[in-house]
């Protein structure tokens, strides 16, 4: 193996594999510095990260009448002086002049900085040794980077690769390719870039505990989850109790709170499968096609700029209800939203295209939301994470180049329709017409009479699509755990691996396998223990993120948050234009936020964008002030014939009232020191302001909102754990 960085000698330096390589590292075709959109830094433009080594000769040998370079005095040179500090550069010292890699830039500079030669060696392939290993908490290793060229040589390039770590709270990694891994146990991986080429080293970092107590596997994703925690060394918390498993599911499937009269006969049964029994019955309610329809229409942005757009609305967030509903298989389900046409009236899923209009905005949304696949980067140069080209980009972009459109008889509504003709996208920077191609695949050619999105549409539901099927199980997990076995969840690529990529490939093959069944892997899901694992840590596996040793809590969506409140207190939302009753999980789009301060503040989308970052789950000051005293809430908790006023009314001892606040609160009995706090309350009389006793039926009105107000506030109210 030949070294990458030598002393001066008579052979030629190449640009390519040397002197970019070492631009790159020292971060000058950086986005920030020379890579920058435009001009670059003072004029002086570079591709970013190195991508387009032909171009960047150009730009550092000829541009600027050669005062970058001066091969007579190599170290007079511009781009010497500059990066190794002799003369004022707004990027700092980027070069030690005592360097091999200033000696070698000096040694190219002064052979006259030529362009490598036509026949001279190029990139075969590199990686990373070592790919994988097991290291202890706060140890360390080193990785060699290796690049094989067209000659058949093989160069240790250790010293001009880049390093990122995916998780810099578990592992930091030097410039020189040194790994320290921290105190958290899990797996962590490193990208290692090189000359447009990346390869990734992952690490398995146990935890070294006993796992010698496991619930029995439900499924397969108990299997591949529980062999996961084997190997780290983090022992799982038990099986959350059936209180904590009927209210974490049913709003995790239904978007609502289980009902008190739920919650006690599922208490009371005692059939061995009560709880997969219940999961049935969720996935068979109206409850879980509203709850879901809300998820996929935000992400669709079904939004409404214009009173113009209800009709399509309404329409498009029906189409999406009836197909959770009636479990249309995914596949078609995706297959008649690309392929859309006609009019929103005969054919609603055409309303897609009424938001997303451009080519390059339709590939940008299925890639990311189909395919998980970000492709946004491509559009103007190669994606720096990722093996996608510029090419990559316009291939996938000329499936819908041939979507046509023209006014309808609805007002604001197009027809939409597919132009006979042969579907191309032209490369902006090349100028080349590009035919349709899927993302690593080529596809037979389309006759100009065939509808290009029927062909992506076949090539996505593939069973060898890489792509489609992860993408999907892995935004639904994320919806479960809070957290996806990938993450960002729909950034999908070799360098942002999984957590656990056995369970990912298991959860993709039963997916492809039931049919693109999304209610089986719902099911599955909800019926694993590794799902059903109780939130309470355990002395080993409190600060795990990413191996679902324990269920990790969130707070409520913004919508099931409102309804929940709701619920509890008796109360009802109404929303303009909608039946009287209608919840928050079943509004149609997103201009109900407006008039709703509650669910601005806690962060309903606005469906501008695929991404569900769009959705806020965290918490703020505003959120805690509007349930504390905002007058939305007032005015719920004091609601005529609402839940206060009815128990305040019924002749029943205390203490069943207080369990039934409970039981529709947490779906669980309250404990003795809470049942005994609760019950003296209730019987305290209360004073006016004037130290005046309040009169006996409005004192218990007052007190039961005192109660639902002190229970909303509550963490176990505000989490779903």
């Amino acid at each position: 193996m030949t070294a990458a960085l030598t002393s001066a000698d008579d052979r030629p330096v190449s640009f390519m594999n040397e002197i970019a390589p070492i631009l790159t590292k020292a971060g000058c075709n950086a986005g920030v510095c020379h890579a920058k959109a435009g001009n670059g830094q003072n004029g002086f433009q570079l591709s970013l990260l190195g991508f387009e080594p032909q171009e960047d000769y150009e730009h550092l040998a000829k541009e600027a009448r050669g005062r970058r370079l001066f091969a007579g005095s190599p170290d007079q040179s511009l781009l010497l002086q500059k990066a190794s500090g002799r003369l004022p550069h707004g990027g700092g010292v980027r070069l030690n002049a005592t360097s091999n890699e200033y000696a070698l830039i000096r040694e190219w500079i002064k052979q006259g900085a030529p362009f490598d030669a036509a026949d001279a060696p190029t990139l075969v392939s590199f990686a990373v040794e070592p790919d994988h290993a097991t290291l202890a908490r706060k140890s360390e290793t080193p990785l060699h980077a290796v690049a094989r060229y067209s000659d058949g040589t093989i160069r240790d390039v250790t010293a001009m690769a880049l390093y990122e770590t995916n998780d810099v709270a578990m592992a930091e990694v030097t410039p020189g390719g040194v790994v320290k891994v921290m105190d958290i146990s899990g797996n962590v991986a490193v990208m290692v870039r090189y000359q447009g080429r990346v390869a990734v080293f992952s690490a398995s970092v146990p935890l070294g505990a006993p796992v010698d107590s496991l619930p029995p596997s439900k499924n397969f994703i108990d299997d591949q989850a529980f062999a996961n925690l084997r190997v780290i060394g983090v022992p799982p918390s038990p099986v959350c109790d059936d209180s904590t498993f009927i209210r974490r599911v049913t709003l995790d499937v239904a978007g609502r709170l289980p009902t008190e009269e739920e919650v006690s006969s599922f208490l009371a049964s005692n059939e061995p499968d009560k709880r997969d029994q219940w999961i049935d019955t969720l996935l068979r309610s109206t409850d879980y096609a509203d709850f879901f329809a809300g998820k996929w229409t935000a992400t669709l942005k079904n939004r409404r700029d214009d009173a113009s757009d209800t009709i399509a609305n309404f329409a498009f967030h029906a189409w999406v209800r009836d197909s959770l509903l009636a479990n249309k298989p995914y596949d078609q389900f995706v297959r008649e939203l690309l392929a859309a046409t006609g009019t929103v009236i005969g054919n609603p899923p055409v309303a897609w295209y009424k938001r997303v209009k451009e080519p390059k905005q339709q590939l940008e949304d299925v890639a990311q939301l189909f395919l998980g696949v970000r492709m946004q980067c491509a559009q103007c140069h190669h994606h720096p994470f990722e093996r996608w080209s510029q090419d990559d980009y316009y291939s996938l972009g000329a499936f819908f180049t041939q979507v046509g459109r023209k006014p309808s008889a609805t007002r604001g509504e197009d027809l939409i329709f597919h132009k006979r003709g042969v579907a191309t996208a032209t490369n902006i920077k090349t100028g080349i017409a590009l035919r349709p191609a899927a993302l690593g695949d080529k596809l037979p050619e389309i006759a100009p009479d065939e509808d290009p999105r029927l062909k992506l549409a076949d090539w996505m539901r593939s069973p060898e699509n890489p792509f489609f099927a992860k993408a999907l199980v892995n935004r639904y997990w994320k919806h479960f755990f809070h957290r996806g076995l990938i993450e960002p969840e729909d950034d999908i690529r070799d360098t942002n691996p999984p957590t656990n990529p056995a369970l990912l490939d298991a959860l993709a093959k039963s997916f492809i396998a039931s049919g693109f069944d999304m209610k089986e892997l719902v099911r599955a899901i909800t019926r694993s223990q590794t799902y059903q694992l109780s939130e309470l840590p355990n002395e080993y596996n409190l600060v795990d993120r990413q191996n679902y040793s324990r269920y990790y809590p969130r707070r409520l969506q913004a919508e099931v948050l409102l309804d929940a409140i709701d619920q509890l207190a008796g109360s009802q939302t109404d929303f303009a234009s909608l039946p009287p009753g209608t919840r928050a999980i079943a509004l149609p789009d997103n201009s109900y936020n407006r008039s709703s301060p509650f669910l601005r503040v806690f962060g309903r989308p606005e469906g501008e964008s695929v991404c569900e970052c769009e959705r806020v789950q965290s918490s703020s000051l505003a959120q805690s002030l509007h349930l504390i005293n905002s007058a939305d809430i007032k005015s719920k908790l004091a609601t005529a014939g609402g839940r206060a006023e009815r128990l305040a009314k019924a002749d029943t001892p205390p203490e069943l009232k207080v369990r039934e606040l409970y039981l529709a609160a947490f779906a669980r009995e309250p404990r003795a020191n809470e049942l005994q706090t609760a019950v003296a309350y209730l019987n305290e009389p209360r004073v006016d302001a004037n130290g005046s006793t309040v009169e006996t039926q409005q004192a218990n009105r007052e007190n039961f909102q005192d109660l639902i107000w002190a229970l909303i506030n509550s963490k176990e109210f505000l989490f779903n754990h």
